[in-house]
């Protein structure tokens, strides 16, 4: 790998790992669904500002549709849960459990699409689920329905990233693919619309007490412009000069940024469970993501 895309892929991480920095600061001021509307709308906004200087060819292919709806699923739906999230947990934590993604595709690849299960990926998805548990049971948070409840909303959101990808290779990737950026900036625009309705009931239900001053606006726009839009187009100039799997490292480097950023710029303590757990679910996205010989696949799916 060059130093160049060394680079990207660090910056990349840092970037992602200060989103849950960001909704940290944002959702306890403005509520859980505006803050996940505001992501959605803002990147879309970013990214068809990015297209239109590009001047890429607005072709879909027929797939619009199926963008949109990949939009709810891959990022609607997965925004929402961290932003609430966000309410009872430490960023550090968000980000620890976002990196629980590929054990959530490994088990919904088994249980629905036929996907091999090797010893290796098994003893991955068994050991990252230990990870999340000793995260969830010893750390600067105390352990009750909150926090359990927090815990479940970021692995329902890499459930939801588990099944995207999926179905992103079965109903973008055939029949000659699609422009990775119409497929991101489409499926942002099927986010802001699910979100919307939900938007709108919280403003009804639980209006925000305050709209918050410069620092959370400020945080908004990066949330949406900087770890949503520009983070995108980041990660696709990844894809095309790295391919999908070492592009698919920054997952590992995720957890460490944030954890950092909370700690530097939300004072949010620091335990040893970060490590423990950390280390843990680090061991066993190893286990899921390592090469497999084709002989070890060939016998785990027989």
């Amino acid at each position: 790998m060059r130093i160049a895309d060394l680079l990207r892929l660090l910056l990349l991480a840092a970037i992602w790992g200060a989103s849950f920095l960001f909704m940290r600061i944002i959702a306890p001021v403005l509520g859980s669904m505006p803050t996940a509307f505001f992501r959605a709308s803002l990147g879309a906004l970013g990214l068809l500002a990015i297209l239109l200087i590009m001047r890429v060819r607005w072709d879909f292919r027929g797939k619009l549709k199926q963008c949109l709806i990949l939009g709810v699923i891959n990022a609607g739906l997965p925004s929402a849960m961290y932003c609430l999230a966000a309410l009872v947990l430490p960023a550090g934590y968000s980000a620890i459990f976002n990196a629980t993604t590929p054990m959530m595709g490994v088990l919904i690849g088994m249980l629905f699409f036929s996907e091999a299960m090797t010893t290796s990926k098994a003893a991955g998805v068994a050991l990252g689920l230990f990870g999340v548990a000793v995260l969830t049971r010893t750390g600067p948070v105390s352990v009750d329905l909150e926090l359990l409840l927090g815990a479940a909303a970021c692995l329902l959101a890499t459930t939801c990233y588990g099944f995207a990808g999926f179905l992103t290779r079965r109903w973008i990737g055939q029949q000659g693919g699609l422009d990775n950026r119409l497929t991101a900036f489409s499926s942002l625009c099927g986010a802001s619309l699910f979100l919307l309705p939900l938007f709108a009931g919280a403003l009804v239900v639980q209006p925000p007490v305050s709209w918050g001053g410069l620092d959370v606006w400020l945080s908004l726009a990066g949330l949406g412009l900087m770890c949503t839009a520009f983070a995108y187009v980041l990660y696709f100039r990844l894809l095309a000069d790295i391919g999908p799997i070492k592009a698919s490292t920054t997952t590992f480097l995720i957890p460490p940024f944030g954890v950092l950023w909370g700690a530097l710029l939300l004072d949010e303590p620091l335990s040893w469970a970060y490590l423990y757990g950390g280390v843990l679910i680090a061991v066993a996205l190893w286990l899921v993501v390592r090469p497999t010989t084709p002989a070890v696949e060939a016998r785990a799916a027989t």
